[in-house]
């Protein structure tokens, strides 16, 4: 009998499994920055673990910085947009730059918070974190996943970038799935082309894709990457020997994040046609459901099908 599909929204799961991991490690500490909602959960059950800085990323991750250096786990909370940008140098010097194993979790990534305007899009955060090195990056796909992925972070000796969402999305895992970092999860088999993607609405695309590619007899590999960082080189190399070619899905600029991961993987090891779909050109100013906002941005199932269908007829023969 399978196992009931996890509807939560990212930040239920999350609090959900910090909570857990608080419960059995009283070294964690949770930083927020008046995102609303930890104050009830957290700060409720652990108020003398619970500091709530305020509107203050950079302050915060400094304050986590020090907190780290003197033996404790802190989990930093704020929106992705704030937490590359707003606080890049906290986060370059006193974290990456010590090595410490302070949590980044950065909420309403992409163009997840599209309500609240341009100001929160988190289209750039992915190429901040990806420069810093030494700074391992997780995008889980769906609620179910987001448990095994603080699991596996937690106990990682220095910093790391957990990127999430903000409403729920439909489930990719039946279950809680096998988590491993840096280990690539093939949802689907296929020969002709592999489908690259990270993040909830990225792997749901490739899949709308492959679905479609099918009724065009194209078997569609689709390949979920939740750790950009370290990257599952041996996945791309394998996908670039044994497919026709790569197409790569992505909720972000096409600069420094999933589709320059993987060209630099390909350019390195194994010369492959490689395609983008990322966010391009300026985003529209018209709040916009989450998917549609995607959409507007060139980030849909058909835009991944042409794509596939592209690097199909580029393929070496």
């Amino acid at each position: 009998m399978s196992s009931p599909a996890d509807t939560r929204a990212p930040r239920e799961a999350y609090r959900e499994a910090l909570l857990s991991l608080a419960a059995e490690d009283e070294r964690i500490v949770c930083l927020d920055s008046d995102t609303g909602g930890l104050e009830n959960s957290f700060g409720a059950r652990f108020p003398e673990r619970y500091l709530n800085i305020g509107i203050a990323e950079a302050n915060m991750f400094g304050i986590a910085a020090g907190l780290a250096a003197r033996g404790l786990r802190p989990y930093v909370h704020t929106m992705a947009c704030f937490a590359t940008l707003r606080a890049a140098e906290q986060l370059k010097l006193d974290i990456v730059g010590n090595g410490l194993p302070v949590r980044v979790v950065a909420t309403h990534a992409g163009l997840s918070a599209t309500h609240f305007g341009t100001t929160h899009y988190g289209l750039e955060d992915l190429a901040v974190a990806r420069a810093l090195m030494d700074l391992t990056i997780v995008v889980p796909a769906d609620a179910a996943e987001i448990g095994p992925a603080v699991g596996a972070l937690h106990n990682l000796p220095g910093p790391s970038y957990l990127r999430l969402g903000r409403s729920a999305t439909a489930p990719v895992h039946a279950g809680p799935p096998a988590f491993e970092l840096g280990r690539a999860v093939t949802l689907r088999p296929g020969t002709d082309v592999t489908l690259l993607a990270a993040g909830p609405l990225p792997v749901l695309l490739a899949q709308e894709a492959a679905s479609a590619l099918q009724a065009d007899r194209v078997d569609c590999r689709v390949v979920q990457i939740h750790t950009l960082d370290p990257l599952d080189e041996a996945a791309v190399t394998d996908a670039a020997r044994t497919t026709g070619g790569l197409v790569t899905i992505e909720e972000h600029r096409p600069h420094g994040g999933l589709g320059d991961a993987v060209a630099e993987v390909l350019g390195a090891h194994c010369p492959a046609p490689h395609l983008r779909v990322a966010v391009r050109g300026p985003v529209g100013r018209v709040v916009r459901s989450h998917r549609d906002a995607l959409a507007e941005a060139g980030v849909s199932a058909e835009a991944v099908r042409r794509a596939a269908l592209r690097v199909l007829d580029n393929r070496p023969s």
